[in-house]
């Protein structure tokens, strides 16, 4: 028993050092990327409907190759447009969403996937791509040059 609740104290202070920290508001994920000197990596989904996007959050953004980079060469912003009522985020969080997609991705791709300087300047785009973790953190360096 006491090898279990030591097991289960230590997996509670490991995931929060794999977790992938999402930022929802472009304002913060600026002023996070200015204080740590790194890109903006915002990806507009459609969590509960679009199949490329689940596909892209499993193969990749989900995976722990991905989350241990990214903890320290990327500022992850999200855009989600869910479509299930129990799914519909807060009205506030909706109009932060809706201004994002005004400004960069005016053509309503999903998912979508841009890589911005700490001044929101667009520095490459890219979307589900049939690849390992390593593979698309390369695509998503490559925008950095």
């Amino acid at each position: 028993m006491k090898r279990l609740f030591f097991f289960g104290f230590f997996l509670f202070l490991l995931l929060p050092c794999l977790a992938q920290e999402w930022q929802t508001d472009l304002t913060l994920a600026q002023k996070l990327a200015s204080q740590k000197d790194l890109p903006i990596v915002l990806v507009f989904q459609g969590s509960d409907w679009c199949a490329p996007c689940i596909k892209l959050d499993r193969e990749i953004w989900s995976s722990n190759t991905f989350k241990s980079y990214a903890k320290d060469h990327f500022v992850m912003l999200k855009a989600d447009f869910p479509k299930k009522k129990g799914n519909a985020l807060p009205l506030e969080q909706q109009e932060k969403n809706r201004a994002l997609a005004e400004r960069y991705n005016q053509n309503g791709y999903f998912p979508y996937v841009v890589v911005m300087d700490k001044n929101g300047e667009v520095l490459g785009t890219t979307s589900y791509k049939k690849m390992d973790p390593k593979a698309y953190i390369h695509l998503l360096e490559s925008f950095k040059s």
